[in-house]
């Protein structure tokens, strides 16, 4: 089940409030209210799309948690999804997607959009 940004923002938001001694349930709702920082790129790589996809992959795997995405299934369009940890010792989540898409033989297009909330 692909989840949207604001709500998988809202789930780790709850679980660090959680973690804190807050309550969860209370910072999952506020959560929702708060503000975005949308952050976008688009890219032409010099890398054809599988050597792509696994370049990108590896990056945001090392980076973050991978989270769920609905698959595009076409061969020549694929989404990768992350949770990293930002802000001041990584406790402010931010969703990390990454759109690869074939171009040509030898090139691939990478779109990056990366959203924390403002907290």
């Amino acid at each position: 089940m692909d989840q949207s940004e604001d709500q998988i923002l809202a789930e780790e938001l709850a679980a660090l409030g959680a973690v804190g001694g807050g309550s969860g349930r209370l910072v999952r709702v506020v959560a929702k209210w708060l503000g975005k920082n949308v952050h976008e790129v688009d890219l032409l790589v010099p890398l054809p799309f599988d050597d792509a996809v696994k370049r990108v992959s590896g990056v945001l795997g090392r980076a973050g948690r991978a989270v769920e995405t609905v698959p595009v299934g076409s061969g020549e369009d694929e989404t990768i999804r992350v949770v990293a940890g930002g802000g001041i010792g990584g406790l402010n989540p931010v969703v990390v997607t990454a759109r690869v898409l074939k171009a040509d033989g030898d090139n691939s297009k990478v779109w990056l959009r990366a959203l924390p909330k403002r907290v």
